[in-house]
């Protein structure tokens, strides 16, 4: 398994540790949606196998097996993330305004407006509202919520089995009760407009003529929303857990 100078032999390791590859997409698979081809993650994961047998070195003090897992599974969750649509700079602003609504609701013990959101984010209304209109169509539940490297997932907090699949995480009365919750506690018109836009299925210029407002206003309304009913989502989690 090892060369000379105490590397790792790549054609060996590729072989010899296949297996692993596949047990830890099959681990990873079992909590994403069925979009997700399990060829795809074991195919990333080989990449990053590959990858730890080219960096390994036997004087690093760990397992290689151990070291392996930790690239292999972090190729695949960098295979996951260029599946999603949204950019990484996109994801990261709109984590950005739900924790600035999040400390705001803490703090205020209500909903924050607009200005209130720009305050917390030391920046002006003009530029949050841009803001609002480039991270629109963000979803209000990721596969990071079920499985993430980054920071610890909120959903199985809220979930009775914080085992099962995503799908059935999804229609777990916990997270569905959590969801009917953070809706009835939006401001009203961002709760007609979630209304007419998942309930009656408008889009976006039918739901601007009936609010009386642009249609880029209805995208940074929308966006605010869903920032908002993550950020109740996640204090559900956390006062849950407590």
């Amino acid at each position: 398994m090892y060369t000379a100078r105490g590397k790792v032999d790549t054609n060996d390791t590729l072989t010899q540790y296949a297996p692993l590859v596949r047990r830890l997409a099959l681990q990873l698979m079992a909590k994403l949606p069925a979009s997700v081809e399990l060829e795809d993650l074991i195919q990333a994961g080989m990449l990053g196998l590959l990858d730890a047998a080219n960096r390994y070195q036997e004087t690093q003090g760990a397992q290689f097996e151990t070291y392996a897992s930790q690239r292999i599974r972090g190729a695949m969750l960098d295979e996951l993330r260029e599946l999603d649509w949204a950019s990484r700079g996109i994801r990261k602003t709109a984590r950005e305004i739900e924790k600035a609504v999040q400390r705001l609701e803490q703090r205020l013990g209500r909903g924050p407006s607009e200005s209130e959101i720009a305050g917390e984010m030391s920046i002006g209304l003009t530029e949050y509202q841009q803001m609002l209109q480039d991270v629109h169509g963000c979803q209000l539940i990721y596969y990071e919520d079920f499985e993430s490297a980054d920071e610890e997932p909120f959903i199985d907090r809220i979930c009775a089995d914080p085992g099962a699949d995503p799908l059935t995480m999804l229609l777990d009365e916990g997270l569905r009760g959590g969801v009917v919750d953070a809706i009835d506690r939006l401001p009203d018109r961002e709760k007609l407009l979630m209304s007419l836009y998942y309930e009656q299925g408008l889009n976006l210029r039918e739901i601007g003529a009936v609010l009386e407002v642009s249609e880029s206003r209805v995208c940074q309304l929308h966006s605010q929303a869903i920032s908002r009913l993550r950020a109740t989502l996640r204090e559900k989690a956390w006062t849950s857990a407590n």
